[in-house]
């Protein structure tokens, strides 16, 4: 199996039309906490080693990004291996053009 690349635009589309979906960050748990895409879940691309207990459902449409698109696309293609059925992949947060939708580092 493999993974579909989409453009970010097509992704923000799914998420402001399908509520079921997973938005995964698979940044480090840092740079996910300095800022990420709203409602994202954080699951390092170096974590992915077997199926993830935060991805139960293989059915489920997970969309998949990084900060430049290259850990996005090996996560998206290990995910894919694991028999995920709609692993979707859109880049890196670096080509995120709506910044209305990320997340600000919340400051102490």
């Amino acid at each position: 199996m493999t993974y579909e690349q989409i453009t970010p635009k097509k992704a923000k589309e799914i998420m402001d039309s399908e509520k079921d979906t997973i938005v995964l960050d698979v940044r480090t748990q840092e740079e996910y906490a300095s800022g990420h895409i709203k409602n994202a879940v954080c699951l390092p691309n170096e974590g992915i080693l077997s199926e993830p207990e935060i991805l139960p459902d293989k059915s489920q449409k997970i969309l998949v990004y990084c900060r430049s698109g290259i850990r996005s696309k090996h996560a998206a293609q290990k995910l894919a291996d694991m028999g995920y059925e709609q692993v979707l992949e859109f880049g890196g947060i670096l080509d995120w053009p709506y910044t209305e939708m990320i997340r600000p580092v919340k400051e102490k």
